[in-house]
């Protein structure tokens, strides 16, 4: 069997509903049955630590707010998947 070439994609999102953008699509990827030609869905975030109060906290800060990355062929109803959610 051949193997797909997949490519990465950026995908706009209304910043700070990141994550919930990345759900709904991975949730019509497998709806759709397209596992296949989509190989992940990912929001690009390291972690900060702060201290407040005397005490360390962790956050999550995103690289590019308001965008969501994916690596995907887009070949048949790949695209309109995508951009249903978009």
């Amino acid at each position: 069997m051949t193997e797909i070439s997949k490519k990465w994609y950026v995908i706009r999102a209304i910043s700070g509903k990141e994550k919930k953008v990345k759900e709904l699509l991975e949730l019509e990827i497998d709806r759709h049955n397209l596992n296949d030609y989509v190989e992940q869905v990912l929001i690009p975030t390291e972690k900060i630590y702060q201290i407040r109060k005397g005490k360390k906290i962790s956050k999550e800060k995103n690289y590019f707010p308001g965008y969501v990355l994916l690596q995907a062929a887009l070949i048949g109803e790949v695209e309109h998947v995508i951009k249903i959610n978009d």
